[in-house]
């Protein structure tokens, strides 16, 4: 297992510096671990729901190694070294 990156998605949202930031942590680690502050989300299933919806924004915008998992307000980001089907 390889080293996991540590990331936070605060009010700005995903920017395109973000997933610079994004880009740079996967030249070190085979996945990041992306934490959704409480500026960036609402509460309860609605919250749930924007982070499945960063998720997915994400993962397209990486492209097709990437695969993400939601769980709660968290989103995992894992790469592969072949493209895989995207899991949500």
């Amino acid at each position: 297992m390889g080293k996991i990156g540590f990331c936070q998605i605060g009010k700005n949202g995903i920017s395109d510096n973000f997933i610079e930031t994004l880009k740079n942590y996967f030249k070190s680690n085979s996945s990041v671990r992306i934490s959704v502050l409480k500026s960036a989300r609402k509460e309860g299933a609605e919250g749930k729901k924007l982070v499945k919806e960063y998720s997915a924004k994400i993962v397209d915008k990486l492209g097709k190694n990437f695969t993400a998992r939601t769980i709660g307000f968290v989103i995992v980001v894992k790469k592969w070294r072949k493209m895989r089907s995207r899991k949500i």
